[in-house]
């Protein structure tokens, strides 16, 4: 059966095809892997792949980030994404009207048709994470996961990027999420290390020490 699949698969690669064929045609392994993680790491070095045929590396990262953030400010879009109850096409129908509402790529479309298709939105998350360090992997930079409570604009980003940049000693790639429950200030993790300078935190200290004290 795998014989045949990977036999399909070649002859399917070997001839011209849209994104929404070749992509799909890489993903019958990729279900294959077990576990969130090594689930998540197949369905991106796919979609990776992909992108990079087709010089989009950078649009399908911009893609993931939107999606990302969607996922993370909404709770029923979590729900769908995870609902085991919810029906496959159904499913399917919800994220393509999200993402043609988000006006993400063909590539990125025809990913999530793919994923939803195969059940696996559960794992959308941990993709676009797995997706974003392969990006900057290539590019031999290290991921700096920066909290804030509300958006940068294009120079406080650079600034930031390039203070990073002195003190890690590397090319980094500044990855950017809101949080409004920080208040103020900002979470900076590099790898294992990670700096907490959010109001957020400070106060947490502050009640904290009131306690002992008190």
């Amino acid at each position: 059966m795998r014989r045949r699949a990977e036999i399909a698969q070649r002859n399917e690669l070997s001839r011209p095809s849209s994104a929404g064929a070749l992509i799909g045609d890489r993903f019958p392994l990729a279900s294959e892997a077990t576990g969130v993680s090594g689930l998540a790491e197949r369905y991106a070095a796919a979609l990776f792949d992909l992108a990079d045929e087709r010089h989009a590396l950078d649009a399908v990262a911009g893609d993931l980030r939107e999606l990302r953030a969607m996922v993370q400010g909404s709770g029923d879009l979590v729900r769908l994404l995870r609902s085991p109850v919810v029906s496959r096409n159904d499913q399917g129908k919800a994220v393509a009207a999200l993402a043609e509402r988000a006006g993400l790529g063909d590539i990125t479309r025809n990913f999530l048709g793919v994923v939803a298709r195969n059940r696996r939105l559960f794992a959308v998350p941990a993709m676009i994470e797995a997706y974003l360090r392969r990006l900057a992997a290539r590019r031999g930079e290290i991921i700096a996961e920066v909290t804030v409570a509300q958006p940068l604009n294009e120079a406080r980003q650079m600034a930031l990027t390039e203070q990073l940049r002195r003190v890690v000693g590397a090319r980094v790639a500044v990855d950017i999420r809101v949080d409004p429950a920080l208040l103020g200030g900002m979470i900076v993790k590099v790898g294992s290390r990670m700096v907490d300078a959010s109001l957020n935190s400070r106060l947490q200290r502050l009640r904290l020490a009131m306690k002992a004290t008190g």
